[in-house]
């Protein structure tokens, strides 16, 4: 697994900021009332339900974006497979840097931990092929990181983060510029316009779209969009190598073994961020 965060540290700092100001605004009134700045307490991170732990990293980064010195002890390590009642880590900080803080550490962890545990299930239910579970940008607008991270977490792959690390060529782009050809020929020139070099994928519908990209040997992958299992191994079939593919749409963890035998190399799901459910934990005082 690379480093998330520094390859994105950027946007998750912007996050973390964003997020707290969203929730404290001028100020948490309710430990203001209740502590001075020299109250120090300690807590630690509860575990309510088995799960894949993810988002320690992130916790540490809200911690000490919001108050350095705040002292934060890991238990565990991110990714590992905790049962119910488990504790992941130990913070020490003032009451006035813990309890602020406290509810997005919970909103982010169990959010991502509910993700990661999925992630690992679908992975190990198709471990003995070559295919590869991806994430899509079906994610919660302005949490999209912290999910993308935590499918990582679980041993899924990351798509394109957003629009603009990847050309994705889809169904109404095919069809406003009036074809597979033309929306090719039309990137193409962009990409050499402007000396881009970013990947690009393009789906397709049929025998007929598939023939078309395959004129044009620069492009990296070919979504293969809401086929069945049996269509789909005639499509990679006709592909035979030459390119990557991905399969996608509607696909469920009860359908994903039957793709992934294909012979596809990527399945890319949507429900692996917006359908995980999230797991259950609490910051208990010590």
């Amino acid at each position: 697994m690379t480093d998330f965060y520094q390859s994105y540290k950027n946007a998750i700092d912007r996050f973390i900021g964003q997020a707290l100001q969203e929730d404290i605004e001028a100020g948490d009134h309710s430990s203001n009332a209740c502590f001075n700045d020299a109250t120090v307490r300690e807590a630690v991170l509860k575990v309510k339900n088995d799960c894949v732990i993810a988002g320690i990293e992130l916790a540490e980064k809200i911690f000490h974006h919001y108050d350095v010195a705040v002292e934060m002890e890991t238990l565990v390590k991110e990714g590992d497979l905790l049962q119910s009642e488990a504790f992941a880590f130990r913070v020490k900080g003032r009451a006035k840097s813990l309890l602020p803080t406290e509810r997005l550490v919970l909103n982010c962890m169990q959010r991502m931990s509910g993700i990661a545990t999925l992630s690992r299930r679908l992975s190990e239910k198709i471990q003995h092929t070559d295919c590869k579970i991806l994430d899509t940008r079906k994610t919660t607008p302005g949490f999209r990181y912290p999910e993308k991270w935590a499918v990582s977490i679980g041993g899924g792959y990351n798509h394109r983060m957003g629009l603009f690390d990847a050309i994705m060529i889809k169904d109404n782009h095919i069809d406003f510029c009036g074809g597979v050809k033309p929306a090719l020929i039309k990137t193409k020139a962009y990409l050499d316009q402007n000396q881009y070099d970013i990947p690009v994928i393009v789906e397709v519908r049929n025998d007929q779209e598939i023939t078309q990209v395959m004129d044009f040997p620069w492009v990296k992958r070919i979504l293969l969009d809401n086929m069945t299992p049996k269509i789909l191994a005639e499509k990679i079939e006709k592909i035979n190598g030459k390119f990557e593919t991905e399969a996608s749409g509607n696909i469920t963890e009860d359908t994903l073994l039957s793709y992934a035998e294909t012979g596809v190399n990527y399945v890319s799901m949507g429900a692996i961020t917006y359908g995980a459910i999230p797991i259950d934990l609490s910051l208990k005082a010590v």
